[in-house]
């Protein structure tokens, strides 16, 4: 991780996979910590917040979240977790597989692609 502690890349992990089922299986907490590093420290630290506050209510469950869904908290967490999963990344060591595969997105120039993410600072 880059900029993410434990127990941020947790609240990260788990708000992920609540708002796009597969996130977990794909370690999307790692794609939002290298998109967090590159922000400015303001909108690292507006990100941040958001996935807190929304980490807090998951154990409230279903409905406590929804009650979110027009904030601009659960938006940038929505956007930042639709980006890391359906980009088809897979994070070193993450079981995979990615959401290419999931939902059947496989045209020739798809397949041929060798995914590299490390403009992210991501190595495999």
């Amino acid at each position: 991780m880059q900029v993410l502690k434990a127990d941020d890349a947790r609240a990260v992990a788990a708000v992920c996979e609540a708002l796009v089922p597969g996130c977990a299986r794909v370690g999307a907490e790692v794609y939002v910590d290298a998109l967090m590093a590159r922000m400015s420290e303001e909108d690292r630290d507006r990100a941040l917040r958001a996935f807190r506050s929304l980490a807090e209510v998951l154990g409230d469950g279903e409905a406590a979240l929804r009650e979110r869904q027009l904030t601009p908290e659960l938006a940038l967490a929505r956007a930042l977790a639709c980006e890391a999963f359906y980009s088809d990344f897979v994070a070193p060591g993450a079981p995979g597989p990615g959401a290419w595969s999931e939902i059947g997105f496989a045209p020739p120039a798809a397949a041929r692609l060798a995914k590299d993410w490390s403009y992210l600072g991501i190595r495999a």
